[in-house]
């Protein structure tokens, strides 16, 4: 054999060796040469020299650090430069990253919808600026000599079902969103069960359906998205988790003294930076309650908690078929074609418990909603993994999907996977804005489920607050920390 055990191949004046043989040894040499390489790092990055971080490091300073690289994080990085223009020595943005795999992301974990059927105008307005965002997505996230995006939009829309009791206010809600341009229709029984025959219509009284920008898409598609044009512009990045991210600064000009801890390491790298924005998702509300963090400034606490949400997928030949749109019923079952080979995905989140009696009457109202998340949350799931508790579709939802559509009473499951809401324990809806206290701080977070569909909206008006001081394309200043610190909440009756 020849050296390192290699098989030695005679290339002189011997015997030629016969071609299918060479090639077979050649193909053990590349593979004992692929055997003797370094193992490959962890999460799939790929072999480092020694004594090399297999991550980037962050810089040493940074005008803005976003915390969280889902795809509001990269959202926001991204309208940053698009809103400063071509400035000479632009802003310094870096995105903070913690799970550069994604493996828990909330982002990558979602069922892909959007709409515009909700019940609050902000919301809707978002939806709005989002679709069409999304409908030009090239002209904005495009990179030149890159392929063209293609989110695989699956222009379907969204079905909601009213029961008697619920008619009224879905009629409202409606109203509400035509008069903010969305197009949508109502149907009575007899028109829902005419255009879609498969639906059992017996206990519904109206049904609201959307008839433009409603659907679903790839989010992953539109994560990268975002992430390659806001690289291509200057965004740096890195992978690790954001300690102490902001302290009171009365230095001119401001510096906050982020610390970034390197993945699987207590090694961390200071980044000094003149604003901090919190798009951490699910970990919003923790990354507020870090030590180090002047407890009397960070009050209210932000009511955001992690909230773990299960998505199943099934096959059912006889089901809905390509007919089918992104269904709400009206027991918050939901479900939708997944493909056009008969499977779906669906799922639904546990019933909402609210304190009744004199804990109600005597407790202000933001510490009520706040400690609901910790007093009534027996029937939530355990968010220290994303584990699936498949019981839960044979008890809880299927016995609902069956109901509602009779083919799938005869569904098979196919899969299921977990992922996490950033769950806005106060209102569900998005905080968005300067912290009332640490005016370095500006947050982005807590959709309680519609933060994918939200995020080009929301994005960019951030970006706005950040180098304009004010809002310019949407008036979302009630989506900010005032209505925490008053106690008054923006009810969204669309969440699902």
């Amino acid at each position: 054999g020849g050296p390192q055990g290699l098989p030695a191949v005679s290339l002189g004046s011997a015997a030629p060796i016969p071609p299918a043989e060479l090639g077979q040894t050649l193909e053990r040499m590349g593979q004992t040469l692929r055997d003797q390489l370094p193992a490959s790092g962890s999460g799939g990055r790929g072999w480092v020299p020694p004594g090399t971080h297999p991550d980037p490091r962050p810089p040493d300073e940074a005008d803005v650090v976003v915390v969280g690289g889902g795809v509001v994080g990269w959202s926001v990085a991204y309208w940053l430069k698009v809103l400063e223009g071509r400035r000479r020595h632009g802003m310094k943005v870096l995105v903070v990253e913690r799970d550069p795999m994604y493996s828990r992301a909330s982002t990558v974990l979602s069922a892909g919808g959007i709409r515009q059927q909700f019940s609050l105008r902000e919301n809707i307005q978002m939806s709005r600026f989002s679709a069409s965002f999304l409908r030009d997505i090239n002209e904005h996230l495009g990179v030149p000599n890159e392929p063209p995006i293609d989110i695989q939009f699956q222009p379907s829309g969204y079905l909601f079902l009213a029961s008697p009791q619920n008619a009224a206010a879905l009629e409202a809600t409606v109203q509400l969103q035509r008069d903010e341009g969305a197009q949508v229709t109502l149907l009575s029984p007899t028109q829902l069960k005419a255009k879609f025959p498969w639906i059992n219509t017996e206990d519904v009284a109206v049904a609201s359906y959307g008839l433009e920008d409603e659907g679903w898409f790839d989010p992953w598609t539109l994560l990268n998205a975002f992430r390659h044009k806001a690289t291509s512009l200057g965004v740096q990045s890195c992978s690790g988790e954001v300690r102490v991210p902001i302290t009171p600064c009365t230095c001119d000009p401001p510096s906050v003294p982020s610390q970034v801890y390197m993945p699987d390491s207590l090694e961390y790298q200071p980044v000094a930076c003149a604003i901090v924005v919190n798009a951490a998702g699910a970990w919003a509300g923790e990354l507020l309650e870090a030590d180090g963090l002047p407890r009397a400034l960070c009050r209210p606490p932000l009511p955001i908690q992690p909230r773990k949400r299960y998505v199943f997928t099934w096959h059912c030949p006889n089901g809905p078929g390509l007919s089918c749109p992104f269904l709400i019923d009206i027991s918050g079952a939901y479900f939708r074609r997944d493909g056009f080979a008969g499977n779906y995905l669906g799922g639904m989140s546990p019933p909402e418990v609210s304190p009744q009696g004199p804990l109600r009457s005597f407790t202000p109202l933001f510490f009520i909603r706040h400690l609901q998340f910790i007093l009534f949350q027996e029937k939530e799931p355990d968010t220290s993994d994303l584990s699936v508790d498949h019981d839960y579709f044979q008890e809880q939802i299927w016995p609902r999907l069956a109901r509602r559509v009779p083919a799938f009473e005869s569904l098979r499951v196919r899969g299921s996977w977990a992922g996490y809401y950033d769950y806005n324990t106060f209102d569900q809806n998005g905080v968005l804005g300067r912290h009332p206290r640490l005016e370095n701080l500006f947050l982005a977070a807590g959709f309680s489920g519609h933060g994918l569909q939200h995020a080009p909206a929301a994005g960019r008006a951030v970006a706005e607050l950040v180098i304009r001081g004010r809002y310019e394309t949407l008036d979302l200043r009630r989506l900010g920390w005032d209505r925490l610190v008053d106690g008054e909440p923006l009810e969204e009756h669309g969440v699902i």
